[in-house]
């Protein structure tokens, strides 16, 4: 029985036990939304926000609640969806994401690789020796704010969820990337930039389950495909590890939220000066070193 009006359930919630009916859930989730919005202030009234969509649950689920409750905010709405030319996937994960902004009555600006570059992502596979993913980690970043700051946005907001969030702590940790560590959290980045447009996570604190049920008690478009070069990801074998640690000891990945959450502002302050920021000498977009990861993965595309 629901733990607040008797009713059937339809959820236990990961981390206390409680059993939740559809309305209680809804409210219990969109609750903790604007919580973490609120509480780690990622959006201010009059902000021009782009959500980054794929038409997956997580962006839609976003997408769905910032149309949903745009009164409180007052925010100018957009979504933005990247192409990366990946066959039998982002070709029906594009549908649903046509399909919700439709019916939020969104614009949906749609960036493809093939335009931009030349190639789709299953060329560049061939063409470059190295891992799928990277190479469209390295270029959908780079276009999200290359368009994102054509379409004058200051806020890009993603739909990562607690899950992602933990993953990539311990990625990290494996990886000895203290730093990269150090831009993560509900507001992404270390310092402010003019040429780089932050990142926010409205989903920060909501676990993949509590999404993906939210998507489906809500009707949501979505396909639930996942994307086939995800298979022999680093990430895949990480993600498998935290969940079966999480079914052996409950509540693993909200104490990894909530230790990360203690130290994330000691580690943000101890990277702000020990890097000056540094501008790509080809592009000038903001970098770490001279010749940023996107240019000189475009260098190699166009050898």
């Amino acid at each position: 029985m629901c733990n607040f009006c008797k009713t059937k359930p339809v959820i236990t919630l990961p981390n206390s036990n409680k059993q939740l009916c559809k309305s209680c859930f809804i409210k219990y989730f969109d609750k903790k939304v604007f919580k973490t919005i609120k509480k780690y202030e990622l959006i201010k009234r009059e902000d021009k926000i782009l959500v980054a969509i794929s038409g997956g649950k997580d962006s839609n689920t976003i997408l769905h609640l910032l149309n949903k409750y745009n009164q409180r905010f007052k925010i100018k709405l957009e979504a933005l969806a990247i192409d990366e030319g990946i066959k039998g996937y982002r070709n029906k994960t594009l549908k649903d994401a046509k399909k919700i902004c439709k019916e939020n009555k969104v614009k949906l600006t749609i960036i493809s690789f093939k335009d931009e570059f030349g190639y789709t992502l299953d060329q560049l596979i061939k063409k470059i020796k190295l891992k799928q993913c990277t190479i469209c980690g390295v270029l959908r970043r780079y276009l999200l704010n290359k368009y994102s700051l054509k379409l004058k946005a200051n806020k890009l907001v993603t739909g990562h969820n607690l899950d992602d969030e933990v993953q990539s702590i311990l990625m990290n940790q494996f990886r000895n990337n203290v730093e990269v560590s150090a831009r993560l959290g509900p507001l992404t980045g270390i310092v402010e930039e003019k040429k780089f447009v932050r990142r926010i996570k409205p989903l920060y604190l909501l676990t993949e389950k509590e999404v993906a049920t939210y998507a489906f008690l809500n009707k949501l478009p979505n396909t639930f495909t996942e994307c086939p070069n995800a298979i022999d990801a680093y990430r895949g074998d990480v993600r498998d590890f935290i969940n079966n640690f999480e079914e052996k000891y409950p509540g693993t990945k909200h104490s990894i939220i909530n230790s990360f959450l203690k130290t994330l502002p000691l580690l943000k302050n101890g990277f702000k000066t020990s890097k000056a920021i540094k501008h790509c000498k080809k592009c000038k977009m903001p970098s770490s070193k001279e010749i940023c990861q996107s240019c000189e993965l475009l260098n190699k595309i166009n050898l």
